[in-house]
């Protein structure tokens, strides 16, 4: 098993293989997605690429992508506390462009979970980052991945309805520095 940090043309290169991991993870409750589900996600995955700053830490058995997780800081002008439905301090919004990096996809499939897999990738994937904290939404029901979060250092800072028709996400922080500790 090996993970590896990729850039968004890197990334961009595996969308195929990608797809295939979100297919088989959010197939099963509780999200339960179908392939316009499947081909919604990575039409939204084709811009993100291009964004500053995405990198995606990817695992693979061999040949085969067996995990994916990726992201990119926040825009100072982001939408993303925009989908919030339970108020939260102005402060916990504020983004500059650098604050914050945004995890948009974490998911591995069926048969190489509970080996670490995620852990790895997640650890890849925020290792040398200059961001003050991580933010990330979940679903409550999915309670492994609930579980994974919070043994991460993740916290509940409030739910939101991510795009139309989502059901309600948790939306999670890690921090990653002491806001004393920033110039």
């Amino acid at each position: 098993m090996a993970v590896r940090l990729l850039d968004g043309e890197q990334a961009a290169e595996l969308e195929g293989q990608l797809k295939e991991v979100f297919a088989e993870a959010f197939a099963e409750p509780p999200y339960g997605d179908g392939p316009a589900d499947v081909e919604r996600a990575f039409r939204r995955f084709r811009s993100q690429v291009r964004r500053r700053g995405f990198r995606a830490a990817i695992a693979f058995d061999g040949d085969t992508v067996v995990g994916m997780a990726y992201g990119y800081p926040l825009s100072a002008n982001t939408g993303w506390w925009d989908t919030l439905i339970d108020p939260v301090p102005e402060d916990l919004r504020r983004e500059d462009g650098k604050r914050t990096f945004g995890l948009f996809e974490l998911a591995v499939r069926p048969g190489w979970r509970r080996q670490g897999v995620a852990t790895r990738m997640h650890r890849v994937l925020i290792e040398g980052i200059d961001n003050a904290r991580v933010m990330l939404n979940s679903r409550a029901e999915a309670t492994a991945a609930q579980a994974s979060y919070r043994a991460w250092g993740y916290r509940r800072v409030g739910a939101a309805i991510p795009w139309e028709g989502a059901a309600r996400h948790d939306v999670m922080v890690l921090e990653l520095t002491r806001p004393a500790a920033r110039t």
